[in-house]
């Protein structure tokens, strides 16, 4: 439980710094404000949680499309995903329009991608007690 615990925060920070990354590539959406990188944090955690509940049943419900598209259709999946997630964040000052949203998706996933393989973030088992499998 602690380390889906860690690997949910770590997700969120990379989703966070996905998220800044794209808008100060792309200009998209963004209203700069006193808040600073708390609208980005807001914003981080809303599609971290948006991700991890609403992810799994968007990908069942688009398999057909994933399929006949060879995964492509994956882009936007995660750029409806960051659209929901930017309607849903209350007063962050970050408006998007869709494609704009996509292409988020795009630097959000890369950004997870190289970080987590960066920092091997990877759900392994944990060894129980009395387990002697050094032979």
């Amino acid at each position: 439980m602690r380390q889906q615990f860690r690997s949910f925060l770590i997700r969120w920070v990379l989703n966070t710094f996905g998220l800044w990354l794209a808008v100060k590539l792309f200009g998209t959406g963004y209203t700069e404000s006193p808040e600073g990188i708390s609208i980005f944090l807001l914003a981080g955690l809303i599609f971290s949680i948006i991700n991890a509940l609403l992810r799994p049943l968007i990908i069942i419900f688009s398999l057909p499309a994933l399929l006949v598209t060879l995964g492509l259709f994956m882009f936007i999946v995660n750029g409806f995903l960051v659209y929901i997630s930017m309607k849903l964040a209350p007063g962050a000052g970050m408006t998007m329009t869709f494609w704009h949203s996509v292409v988020t998706g795009i630097v959000i996933s890369l950004v997870n991608y190289i970080l987590s393989n960066v920092i091997d973030l990877r759900y392994t088992a944990v060894p129980k007690r009395g387990d002697d499998n050094d032979q």
